[in-house]
């Protein structure tokens, strides 16, 4: 799961085992309220890379999970949120 935070400033990819979530990586990046934004992950196997506007942020190795993944969109109570686009590609 990544999410990236006005309030506190930061990007951050979390995984959730058995309900509890858990961060695996993060980085301080300036998050404009009331401003469209691009948030992207890239996954190759155990490796994840980060990006938010456009910049790279982090990379991460995790092997929590194997085989295929799920994909979902998650925004917390306190958060206005709209989603405009999800983009979803095998990478070649």
């Amino acid at each position: 799961m990544i999410r990236a935070n006005a309030l506190e400033g930061n990007v951050n990819l979390y995984r959730v085992v058995n309900g509890k979530r858990q961060q695996i990586a993060g980085s301080s990046a300036r998050i404009s309220s009331g401003e469209w934004h691009t948030l992207a992950v890239r996954a190759e196997g155990p490796r994840f890379s980060v990006s938010f506007d456009g910049k790279a942020l982090f990379a991460a190795t995790d092997s929590t999970f194997r085989g295929l993944g799920k994909v979902a969109l998650w925004t917390k109570a306190d958060s206005i949120t709209r989603f405009d686009r999800l983009e979803i590609r095998a990478l070649k």
